[in-house]
């Protein structure tokens, strides 16, 4: 099959590329800059120059492929221009799912996220869930009226399969959870949130849940592709127990929350690190961004493996790295 790709150098993105590739297919990977893709091109990934904001710059490469993911997606927390959240999240999806119409393309999967539920106050919620209330990350608030766009076209008809990965993690990743690991092993973290709970998926079971989406999905369904729910305070203590590291301090979310309101007095005027900021801090103080992955285990065959096993490959990779 020949499959249209965008995020291709991005987290997810570049691992499912890889497993197409090994599975037969052959990837269009669109990009903003070939020159800095060639590790994509060196796996036989066709690269095409174009942006997600730019749709026209995406019609030549689109033409003609059997189906399209699009997986590029906008995820800061606690950066100051937020503008990119807008232009990729929601511009970008429009853009990609105007032209699959278009061009009727037989297939698409589309990579939402957990996020657009926000907190869900300790409830593990399934597709049929529904959040009516203000998003706590302009991640969250774009990715929710991006999936809101995605369901309008297939309301139209699009055969698109929308997927929803939870916390992603692993090898590779580049996100303020990566950074929070290497804080752990380096025993800098100061402290950690107590009741923090998120869906914990390894990023080769995500991409690998998205290969299944295409084959096996049923075109105008979501699917939950999230991996085991663990609390922040029960993954730093597997971090412990495979590493030898000291535990940080657990702090009650009330502490985070006063925390976020004192830095948001501050960011004005001092540049703070990520997760330092008012909404680095809101996006951790005691919330959980869990969901049921039932519906895709049972229609799909998703079968994501256990926290351990994900953290122990991911801890050892990042201490490799900073042996150097």
């Amino acid at each position: 099959m020949k499959y249209f790709l965008t995020g291709a150098t991005g987290f997810i993105g570049g691992v499912l590329a890889r497993q197409l590739v090994e599975a037969g297919h052959h990837v269009v990977a669109v990009v903003r800059s070939p020159g800095k893709a060639q590790e994509l091109q060196a796996l036989g990934v066709t690269l095409a120059p174009g942006d997600v904001t730019e749709k026209e710059s995406l019609r030549a490469a689109m033409t003609g492929v059997d189906g399209v993911f699009h997986v590029a997606g906008w995820y800061k927390i606690g950066i100051g221009d937020k503008s990119q959240g807008q232009k990729v999240n929601v511009d970008g999806t429009r853009n990609v799912l105007e032209l699959m119409q278009e061009l009727k393309i037989p297939r698409g999967v589309y990579t939402s996220t957990l996020a657009i539920n926000s907190d869900t106050h300790g409830r593990q919620v399934d597709e049929t869930y529904r959040f009516n209330g203000k998003h706590i990350t302009e991640y969250d608030r774009t990715k929710a009226e991006a999936h809101a766009i995605a369901e309008r076209f297939i309301a139209q008809g699009l055969p698109l399969v929308i997927v929803m990965p939870g916390l992603v993690y692993g090898p590779g990743d580049t996100s303020i959870l990566r950074a929070t690991l290497i804080q752990f092993l380096q025993r800098k973290l100061p402290v950690m949130p107590q009741q923090t709970a998120y869906s914990w998926g390894y990023v080769q079971d995500i991409a690998h849940a998205h290969v299944l989406a295409m084959e096996k999905g049923r075109p105008g369904e979501s699917y939950i592709i999230c991996g085991p729910t663990h609390t922040m305070v029960e993954a730093v203590q597997l971090g412990h127990r495979l590493t030898g590291v000291p535990m940080p301090k657990a702090v009650p979310p009330g502490m985070l929350r006063a925390m976020a309101v004192f830095m948001g007095l501050l960011e004005p005027v001092i540049p703070l690190p990520q997760t330092y900021t008012s909404e680095g801090l809101r996006a951790i103080a005691g919330v959980t961004y869990i969901g049921d992955n039932a519906k895709a285990r049972r229609e799909l065959g998703y079968a994501p493996r256990p926290l351990e096993d994900g953290l122990r490959t991911t801890l050892e990779h990042e201490m490799k790295l900073l042996k150097g």
